[in-house]
């Protein structure tokens, strides 16, 4: 029999498991929000900027086509970063840490932020290009090593909500950008090198309250083998001395992947035995992205004015919108462990779908029926909700939960590069997709929310309230291999529930 009393415990929400969770969110994700945000408002004034500058320095203006090329390259090295950001992630977060890493990565985001902001002082546009590359590093690292972190604090039956917490810190952060963004506020001529530079205060507060907190007891127990700091850890974080069971299933995690050391990407793609979960990330992480998320956010103030909404107030109703992100992501938190993962990811991704299918109509229809503007709005709000609910905070926490610890490191590299290459691609294709095919370019995105939704239907398991073996019994069935890892035979013998009492309960 399993013991009653650390299993009814494990549900609780102890206060350091709290405030570590939102210390590393706001310190983090939420700057990864506000990047993406903060560039969009004051657009037209930093263009006014780079213009500006250049005439100083050579008493002649920027031509257009330059001006737009020196632009694109600003807000495209956001992405780009981010790419770099998650290459870095499988050594710093095996040398540093977990908690290490977020430690280290608040340089990326505390010298861009003092750059930005002297930026108009110094008369350099560059330190806004070389700004945006470093604050893209610090999301690339932050938006992997945030889930992972917060994955590998929390209790089995918490896992989930503490896993889309991260998403709802990016929510918070682009919704802060925006209101900050109001031409009343920061987007004009004095506030936006302010604007761009608040970005180091989130960091400034991880770096002064985060070393406080416990690291991961899964790497100090399985990287760091100190059995003792990790056993702390856990006492800290559960707020009780009673975490044997907890601690036996971290060793037979260890005992699972002694055999195969550190997974670096390379073998991950050749192993037989993480098949399903490799493919599996690469699908919902590209679906995450080229679902068009970031073209339906480029197309909203253009369907707002034509639904009539006049040019000063587009501000509002952008703003509107993005309340509207904070609030149901926010729901997924609560949801996440009642109605599970997949549901979540089937429910996100078949109401994206049908957003697009109707926008299309609906743009195509506007001009002739005089309340498909209203339609469309609706279409873009209804898309909101479905992305915020599924498709943007589930796939990072599944990378956490269907990777053990020997892999884990790597799945986030290769989840992380096909993250921020789907985010570049978007962004640097969809202007000339609009040009090419106008409204119809959401065909396009329906087409992949349909395919991503069918793949998560006929592949991807539940994942709720589970071990991070029983997970992976899961999918050893799924790759058709006999043990975790080929060439491990000591597997067969392991009991895969945490307390290590009940042998054949992880197939479920």
């Amino acid at each position: 029999m399993e013991q009653q009393n650390p299993t009814k415990k494990e549900g609780r929400l102890t206060l350091i498991l709290l405030l570590a969770t939102l210390i590393a969110a706001f310190g983090s994700s939420f700057q990864y929000g506000y990047n993406v945000a903060a560039v969009n408002s004051p657009a037209e004034l930093m263009k006014a900027f780079y213009n500006e500058t250049y005439y100083e320095r050579n008493n002649n203006y920027i031509n257009e086509f330059s001006l737009t090329l020196l632009w694109s390259v600003s807000v495209s090295m956001f992405p780009f970063g981010g790419f770099i950001g998650s290459l870095m992630v499988g050594p710093l977060v095996n040398k540093l840490g977990r908690k290490g890493t977020l430690l280290f990565n608040n340089i990326f985001s505390i010298v861009p932020a003092i750059l930005m902001g002297c930026s108009e002082v110094a008369r350099s546009f560059e330190m806004i290009i070389v700004s945006r590359l470093l604050v893209g590093i610090c999301a690339g690292l932050s938006s992997n090593v945030v889930p992972m972190y917060l994955g590998e604090l929390a209790p089995k039956n918490l896992r989930g909500a503490l896993g889309v917490v991260p998403q709802v810190f990016i929510t918070i952060g682009i919704l802060v950008a925006q209101i900050f963004g109001l031409r009343s506020l920061l987007a004009n001529k004095e506030g936006w090198p302010i604007l761009l530079g608040l970005t180091g205060i989130p960091a400034a507060l991880q770096l002064l309250f985060l070393p406080f907190f416990p690291e991961s007891p899964r790497y100090l127990l399985i990287q760091k083998k100190d059995e003792v700091a990790a056993r702390n850890a856990l006492k800290r974080l559960r707020g009780w001395d009673d975490v044997g069971s907890e601690m036996e299933e971290i060793w037979q995690e260890d005992e699972a992947e002694k055999a195969a050391g550190f997974i670096s990407v390379l073998k991950l793609f050749s192993m037989r035995s993480l098949r399903w979960q490799v493919i599996s990330i690469i699908i919902l992480m590209g679906g995450q992205q080229l679902s068009g998320v970031n073209a339906i956010y480029y197309y909203a103030d253009q369907i707002y004015l034509s639904a009539g909404v006049n040019d000063h107030d587009v501000q509002y109703v952008t703003v509107g919108t993005g309340a509207v992100n904070v609030l149901m992501t926010v729901c997924a938190v609560f949801v996440v462990e009642l109605l599970g993962r997949r549901v979540l990811l089937l429910l996100g991704f078949s109401v994206c779908f049908t957003a697009c299918c109707v926008l299309t109509a609906a743009l195509a229809l506007q001009d002739t029926i005089s309340w498909m503007p209203y339609v469309s709005i609706t279409c873009i709000i209804s898309y909101v909700i479905g992305h915020a609910l599924g498709p943007s905070p589930i796939p990072a926490l599944l990378i956490t939960e269907i990777f053990l610890q020997s892999s884990r490191p790597s799945a986030f590299m290769v989840g992380g590069s096909i993250h921020w290459l789907s985010n570049f691609t978007v962004g640097l294709i969809f202007p000339f997709i609009q040009v090419g095919l106008g409204p119809y370019s959401f065909i396009i995105f329906a087409v992949i929310c349909l395919l991503t939704t069918v793949y998560i239907f006929q592949v991807v398991p539940e994942t709720k309230a589970k071990t991070f073996m029983e997970i992976n019994q899961i999918f050893t069935k799924m790759n058709k291999v006999s043990e975790v890892h080929p060439e491990k035979e000591e597997l067969k013998d392991f009991p895969v529930s945490a307390s290590g009492t009940n042998s054949s309960r992880g197939a479920c």
